[in-house]
């Protein structure tokens, strides 16, 4: 040792490695190696992968292949790890070996010197650490197995407040007639409350989509180890690794029905960034009605005011700017980047084994992470906290043309067109211009023209 440093040993030979490091010689040449980004692997993909080597050694012990003093020295060491310690002993970048065996030796090595130390005995990052397992079926099941943490704890709990603050704000909402828009433009009238709960059904069915693709999440590679045979494994490893992850986190999970689809694809992970898109989706478009009713205060349509957060610029001053959707958009856009990137690494699937695994495990982690952040605080600063401006939106109702659309079984499409477009031309209420242009009473225009009337209707039984 100098400078700091130790020698290391490992199949290629010697090398320097910092004398504090937890891990050894396929870390540091990892290190070396990969100088890409800065971006190390998320925590939640190191805490998944020790809790796999923490339940790999439960069931090693089970199966009289691992001596128990080795197997609670490394359940123990595993365990910090997944409650959190020990993670700047994490520093491989995310753009490594496809197959992230890197970070799979990472973690070998990292419990192996922690067992070592607390069992006084020397522990193999290969042969006890890593006993039954590969590389190749380690990274698909912690990828499976961080995200459906993720959604289960993060997510999902967050996509859930979203959704109830809106309809809460949907009920309180449901009888304030504003008007409707398409294409941007003035259309028949809709109800505050309407509009809300369309938003509202986006983010369940939003749920829905998730909910429904975790049965396949759940469903882990664990135990077909280098090509999907299962070498080197016992031939109850898979069903028992999946039992004792199951009991640690309250999943019910599965061995995949076909350990070659397991390795060789990451389909599951395609299927669920695909719902995060779309979710996005919803997010984006939710942010910016928000945005439009937002604006002004003069020249826009100024039909709501979000909370005033922080001052909206640096030279102009008094200047509020809807910064809460505008982060969430944002927010949008990555995701859909994120689902791009994932789409082309679910094809790098190269006969046995995917070889962009890494790259998903990162981009998927940080969209579930995203979305949930974003999610809450969509609520929390923005849909729980706007206030109405009923004076404008009656202003635009008392004036909008479109009201004429109304009349048209009475009156026909024609002899409307022909008052909406006087009402607009002479910048006057509908009705007054169709007292002047039709044999009706004003009664029966008040009645025909009652823009809470025109709202009825919209919502469907299941």
């Amino acid at each position: 040792m100098s400078n700091g440093y130790r020698i290391e040993k490992d199949s290629m030979g010697e090398l320097k490695v910092p004398l504090d490091a937890l891990y050894a010689a396929q870390t540091q040449r990892a290190i070396e190696n990969f100088p890409v980004s800065g971006l190390p692997m998320p925590a939640s993909f190191i805490r998944a992968v020790a809790l796999i080597k923490q339940c790999a050694a439960e069931v090693n012990q089970e199966l009289g292949l691992l001596d128990p003093l080795l197997a609670a020295a490394i359940q123990s060491a595993a365990q910090d790890i997944v409650e959190g310690r020990y993670l700047d002993h994490f520093p491989i970048d995310v753009f490594q070996t496809g197959s992230g065996t890197s970070t799979n030796m990472n973690a070998n090595e990292v419990i192996a010197t922690l067992a070592s130390r607390e069992s006084g005995q020397p522990i193999s990052p290969n042969d006890h650490v890593n006993m039954g397992q590969s590389s190749n079926d380690t990274m698909p099941t912690a990828i499976h197995l961080s995200a459906a943490l993720a959604c289960k704890n993060t997510l999902l709990p967050a996509l859930d407040t979203l959704a109830d603050a809106i309809e809460t704000r949907s009920r309180e909402l449901i009888a304030v007639v504003k008007t409707g828009r398409t294409h941007l433009m003035d259309a028949m009238p809709i109800t505050f409350g309407q509009e809300l709960q369309a938003w509202a059904s986006q983010i369940r069915h939003g749920i829905d989509r998730i909910e429904a693709t975790l049965p396949r999440i759940h469903r882990l590679a664990q135990g077909g180890t280098a090509v999907g045979t299962g070498i080197n494994a016992h031939p109850e490893f898979a069903e028992r690794i999946a039992k004792s992850l199951s009991h640690k986190t309250g999943l019910k999970l599965l061995p995949n029905r076909s350990f070659f689809e397991s390795l060789s694809a990451q389909d599951a992970a395609v299927e669920l960034s695909g719902q995060l898109k779309t979710i996005a989706v919803s997010l984006m478009k939710i942010s910016n009605d928000l945005r439009w009713m937002n604006s002004g205060p003069l020249c826009g349509l100024a039909e709501i005011q979000l909370p005033a957060l922080q001052p909206g610029s640096s030279i102009m001053p008094g200047k509020v700017n809807p910064v809460i959707p505008e982060a969430v958009a944002m927010v949008a856009a990555q995701v859909i980047g994120n689902d791009a990137t994932i789409t082309i690494a679910g094809q790098s699937g190269a006969f046995q084994l995917n070889v962009m695994l890494p790259v998903i495990a990162y981009n998927l982690l940080q969209s579930i992470e995203l979305i949930a952040n974003a999610s809450k605080l969509l609520a929390q600063k923005a849909i729980l906290g706007f206030e109405v401006q009923h004076e404008n939106l009656e202003r635009s109702l008392a004036m909008n043309p479109i009201l004429v659309t109304a009349l048209n079984p009475v009156i026909g499409y024609l002899k409307a067109a022909d008052i909406a477009k006087k009402a607009f031309s002479t910048q006057r209420p509908i009705i007054e211009v169709a007292l002047e242009m039709t044999t009706l009473k004003r009664e029966a225009l008040e009645r025909l023209l009652d823009p809470s009337r025109l709202t009825a209707g919209g919502l469907q039984g299941d």
